[in-house]
Order: C-alpha cells, then structure tokens, then sequence
C-alpha cells in the first residue's frame, strides 16, 4: 500500500514546475495521467544530456507517468480530458493563465463536472494581479522572488543557484496545496477548489525576514558569497587538497568547541566572542583563523576533525561524490534503473522517506503515449474507436 493510492491526477504541463509536482505524486502511489502534445509531447524529452535521443531527465522526471498523447485543438481531445476529469481527484497545469479557458477547461466547466476535483493552477505570477498575463519562466521568479539577487559573490553579477530552484520550489507548494485541497475533499469538509501557485511568490516565501528588515530597518540584503552575515562562523572554506567544506560553528558552544579543534583556544576563551553579535562584528577574523587550519589539511582531516569535536561541517559535494557516498547509498538515495534499451543508470532516490507507506519508482519516464490505448479503455472506448481517433489525429 502505497500513501497515496487510489488517487487520480492529470498533468497537463510541460518541462519542470506541473510534472515535477505530477512526479512527486505519482512516487506515493498516485496514478498520474500525462496529456502530452502530440508529435514531439513534452519539450523535456530533449532537454539537457540524453541518451538514445531522449534525455536522462526525462526518464527521471516522469517516472510512474502514463503517457496520453492527445490532440487538445480537436473536440473529441477535449471530450477525452473531461471524461478524464469525471473521476480524477486533482488536476495539475502549468500552462499560461487563460490557456485552459481558450481550451473550453476553465474552473466552472471542470467543477460542474466534478465537484471534488482539485484545481492546481502554476504560473509565473498567479491567476490574478496586473503580472498574470506576462510568460513566466523558474529564472524569472528567481530573479522578481528575490533569491538572484543574494546569491553569488559582492561586486559581481547575481548567480544562478545551479538548478532550476524557481520551478521545483512551485512545484512543492503545488504538492502542498493539492494534498491540503484533497484532505478537506476526503474528510468530507467540502467540495475541490483551485490551488494557484505563483513561480515568484513559491520563490518569495523562502525569503526567511528579507522583507521586515527592510521594512524596519532599511536593510537590503545583499550578495555575500558563502558567507551568512551577522551569523558568525558560517562560511565556506578551501582546504589543502583543493576542496570547500562549509562549516557552520554559529551557536556559542559549537564556537568553542570549533576554536579548539583548530587549535585556538584563546579565541574561545574571548569574553566578546562569546555570544553571536559579538562574533559577528568580528566575522573576517574569525574566518581567517578558520581558514588557516582548513588549508593546512586535507578535507578528509578537517571532516574527521570537526566531527570529533560534534562540529556541523559538509564537503560540498559534486555530482561524483554524491553517488560514491556512503550515507546516500545506505539511505536508498541512488537507485539502479534500466532504460528501454537496457542501458543501466543510476537515479535519484525518493523523499521523503515513510515509515509504513514508502514511495517507489514502478517505472522510468515513458514513450510518447505509451498509454494512450490503456487510459482510453478504461474509459470505455472500444478498440474501433481508438483506432478511428488516431486516424483522425485526436490520439497518438
């Protein structure tokens, strides 16, 4: 028994933020229904690094997926989507605000034919406000939901964290929002709703107190490298071996105990270092006493170190050390999977973990309506008319 078994959800999205929520779903035993376009499906099939001309995330990002290829600009495709919504429980899109209005899909014809259906709407910028109109891509929520502009290294450029952050964190208020939404459906409290998720404002609400402390202060935070201002020591600092390992020593008994494994007992004897806004106006020196000690050792000496004195310390890892990880592969965080032509690679794992109802990967993403028969039986077409609607392009 999986935790979310028996329950329905139709993707109709592309690339990241709707299927990654789709995917984390259907990881929990969903039954996740994929509308792709047909032709081509989902432009994530050529995205990034593939294999046999499909790419790697692809197979990762829908993976428990059933494809139906549907054509949506012709009635009977719609027709199709709406028997779909009939018996599903939640309905998850990331297409532009009014695209499901132009397709004849709006909220009132969906919840008139099912009232429990839960509506997940990811946009750029919402379903309402003088920004809903505008395309709105991961980057750009990144960029207005205020997390490129802290991130990188003072005097140059924002960075970009390296994954696309805009998208996966929209699609995990998406998952919140459809499993709160179907909790109320199930308890009987009342009918489905829509659960309207903005890149920009998912982007904003891990913003922790940037707005306050402008708001009372004037504070603008600013780029500050690996470094946590006014939280000190918190940094990221190079070793002998030409590593990084981030060391967090910000609480008043891990300083002292952080001095002393590097040796410097007289700092953690210093009365003005001995609670945080005093370290923290003292922050360069401490890193430089800190860096010191790290680049006279190598990274497995510092780790071996910093653990023994209960130290919070993390090589930063690379994809390579991450799957040579001992910790990752105790924890079923590298999973073996075969691709269709029996190619071996390894996958992410599932989280989080559950003690009783635990996810799994029945599948890896599959072929461009791989399901389409499948899905259009269980609602009752026939063979004849299956066949009647791919010769008339409403299926592939």
């Amino acid at each position: 028994m999986t935790a979310l078994n028996g329950l329905r959800v139709i993707e109709i999205g592309t690339l990241i933020a709707a299927p990654f929520a789709a995917r984390l779903l259907g990881e929990f035993g969903a039954e996740v229904i994929k509308i792709e376009s047909m032709g081509h499906g989902d432009p994530l099939r050529k995205w990034r690094k593939m294999h046999e001309g499909t790419s790697l995330w692809w197979y990762l990002q829908s993976r428990n997926k059933k494809s139906l290829a549907l054509n949506l600009k012709a009635p009977e495709g719609i027709d199709i989507v709406k028997q779909l919504v009939e018996s599903a429980d939640v309905l998850i899109e990331n297409l532009r605000p009014g695209a499901l209005e132009k397709l004849g899909l709006g909220w009132d014809v969906l919840h008139a034919l099912n009232p429990r259906l839960t509506l997940v709407r990811i946009s750029g910028y919402g379903q309402t406000g003088p920004y809903r109109d505008r395309p709105g891509f991961g980057a750009i929520g990144e960029a207005m939901g205020g997390i490129r502009y802290t991130t990188g290294t003072p005097g140059i450029p924002p960075a970009r964290v390296g994954v696309s952050l805009g998208d996966s964190l929209a699609s995990l208020h998406a998952v919140i929002g459809a499993l709160m939404s179907v909790l109320r459906v199930k308890t009987g409290q009342g009918d489905g709703q829509v659960v309207d998720v903005s890149l920009v404002e998912s982007v904003f609400n891990v913003m922790e107190s940037l707005v306050p402390e402008y708001a009372m202060m004037g504070h603008v935070r600013e780029r500050t490298g690996g470094s946590l201002p006014g939280i000190a020591p918190s940094n990221t600092y190079p070793t002998a071996d030409n590593a990084y390992v981030v060391i967090a020593g910000n609480s008043d008994p891990i300083f002292k105990r952080l001095m002393m494994a590097i040796g410097r007992a007289d700092l953690a004897a210093r009365d003005d270092l001995a609670q945080n806004d005093g370290r923290a106006l003292q922050s360069e020196m401490l890193d430089a006493a800190i860096a010191a000690w790290t680049m006279s050792h190598p990274i497995e000496h510092v780790l071996g170190a910093l653990e023994q004195a209960e130290v919070p310390a993390g090589h930063i890892y690379s994809a390579a050390d991450i799957v040579a990880d001992p910790h990752y592969q105790a924890r079923d965080m590298i999973l073996d999977a075969t691709l269709p032509d029996g190619a071996e690679v390894m996958m992410p794992g599932i989280v989080p973990k559950l003690s009783h109802t635990p996810g799994q990967v029945n599948w890896q993403g599959p072929a461009l309506g791989q399901h389409t028969e499948g899905v259009l039986g269980e609602l009752g077409f026939s063979d004849s008319q299956i066949q009647r609607f791919k010769a008339e392009g409403v299926v592939q």
